[in-house]
């Protein structure tokens, strides 16, 4: 379908809403095509590190260095009213949202002539919400994929516009996949982009609601690894939060470590360890159905390390308490 701007096709008018790397890298990818991108939508810049110095956001940083002629908007809350003012007067035909962090009410996606997209990092309707990579790979996903989806009012729940899959391997990080799914996820929505430029309305699909799943984002007691659970539940556990924020669990000496990477043990017998006990010096423990092989860690205060390394420093065999 046609879609009309205004006579002697001019540039789309394209605002870009992004925040974290992940964004910074897509909207990176735009500018290297010559995308034209109208202004910019952030989050606040925000205190980071001991000093607690105020940082911006990667989009930020990437726009004052690549494009510092850019607009950058950075409100507290998407439904601000002068905000909203500020947005309605520069007649966007199209918002690009990846990964901003808020929510956007409907007075605000109403603005944009041509409506809203969203790169969301799952096949919906699976996985909508705010952690869907590391909920695909917590409940042990063989695939996932990235989408492009027309914004609507409830969340993750607009029509499909383009689709990529990937497989996931068994062993696969949330560092690895998220770096799978946003090289996917750049030429998927200059495709799109592409047809709105040529006047062309893409042709999309509705999703089936009731095959929808949700992927609220991950809570901090959700971190803590309990040894009584199966071997593949934990090791989903670490791969889905590794390399940040960490799963971690308690020494018998009271000590934090993080656990980076993991495998499933082979040829270790059901039972023959106390849950988070080592039954080898090659990092194999105990779990509560099965076993696992610990192949990175980082204890506290300290830089990530083999887990061999690690544990020539222990003297137990029951070496984590949290159970």
């Amino acid at each position: 379908m046609k879609i009309d701007l205004e006579p002697g096709r001019r540039p789309l008018k394209i605002l870009f809403f992004g925040t974290p790397d992940f964004a910074s890298d897509v909207l990176n990818y735009l500018f290297e095509h010559q995308v034209p991108i109208t202004a910019i939508v952030t989050q606040p810049d925000r205190p980071q590190g001991r000093s607690l110095k105020m940082t911006p956001p990667a989009v930020k940083a990437l726009v004052l260095e690549k494009a510092p002629h850019l607009p950058i908007f950075q409100p507290e809350k998407a439904s601000d009213p002068q905000f909203l003012q500020a947005v309605a007067q520069l007649k966007p035909d199209l918002f690009v949202v990846v990964v901003f962090g808020q929510i956007l009410p409907q007075t605000l996606l109403a603005i944009p002539k041509l409506g809203s997209i969203n790169v969301h990092p799952s096949l919906l309707p699976k996985f909508r919400g705010a952690a869907p990579i590391r909920r695909a790979l917590m409940e042990g996903e063989t695939e996932t994929g990235v989408v492009i989806q027309k914004m609507v009012r409830q969340m993750d729940a607009g029509d499909l516009l383009a689709v990529e899959k990937i497989n996931i391997d068994p062993n696969m990080t949330h560092g690895e996949l998220e770096e799978k799914l946003l090289t996917l996820s750049k030429p998927l929505l200059l495709q799109v982009i592409r047809q709105y430029e040529k006047g062309e309305q893409p042709p999309g699909w509705p999703q089936d609601p009731e095959k929808a799943t949700f992927a609220p984002k991950i809570s901090a007691e959700e971190g803590e690894i309990h040894w009584g659970e199966s071997a593949q539940k934990i090791h989903n556990q670490i791969r889905a939060l590794s390399p940040r924020p960490g799963a971690w669990s308690l020494t018998a000496q009271g000590k934090r470590i993080k656990i980076l990477r993991s495998v499933i043990a082979s040829g270790t017998a059901t039972g023959a360890g106390k849950p988070g006990a080592m039954l080898s010096p090659k990092g194999i423990f105990a779990c509560g159905h099965g076993s696992i092989q610990l192949i990175e860690v980082q204890p506290e205060g300290k830089k990530p390390m083999s887990a061999a390394e690690w544990i020539r420093g222990q003297k137990e065999t029951q070496i984590f308490t949290s159970i």
